[in-house]
């Protein structure tokens, strides 16, 4: 299966609305634009957007949040158009998001995933993620439990996607 080529780069003003609508479309509980304000200005957090070249000009193709503290990252949320899905896009997105950290003097990153969300842990794997412990009910909307997978970035296979993000299928 074939990627897509996109471009990750920082925010732009006019990627919220965007960004609002892959939200809702990929989670029960879909954060607010107000949270994804917030997140904005806070300090630690990093939100890096995915643009795919489209006739009518760029959209938004997904986004990855998260924070970089000291010289750790937690990913909070990564997202992908649902017409854009298993196509590489979320892949490039990570592995843009691990080296922006890894040269930022990030060492560590972790994160939460679905127990059920078996494509997003296998391209997890891919980035040499293990799961490290359990969060019993952690998803309030479905009392799921959320895996807690950790990465060394000092040892995280980079490159397996082109600069523009371009790369093969199977992530979430």
């Amino acid at each position: 299966m074939g990627g897509v080529s996109v471009e990750i780069g920082p925010y732009e003003e006019g990627d919220m609305e965007e960004i609002i609508a892959i939200e809702r479309d990929s989670f029960q509980t879909p954060w607010t634009e107000k949270i994804f304000r917030n997140e904005l200005a806070c300090p630690v957090s990093r939100l890096l957007i995915g643009r795919s070249r489209r006739p009518a000009g760029k959209t938004v193709a997904g986004y990855i949040i998260y924070w970089h503290v000291h010289d750790e990252i937690h990913i909070h949320n990564i997202a992908v158009r649902s017409d854009m899905r298993r196509q590489g896009v979320a892949t490039g997105m990570l592995e843009e998001a691990l080296l922006r950290s890894r040269r930022e003097g990030a060492h560590r990153v972790t994160l939460e995933v679905r127990r059920s969300n078996l494509p997003a842990q296998r391209m997890y794997g891919k980035f040499g993620f293990t799961v490290a412990g359990v969060r019993r009910g952690y998803y309030s909307d479905t009392n799921e439990d959320a895996l807690i997978m950790w990465a060394d970035l000092r040892e995280v296979p980079l490159g397996m996607t082109a600069k523009t993000g371009a790369g093969e299928g199977g992530d979430a």
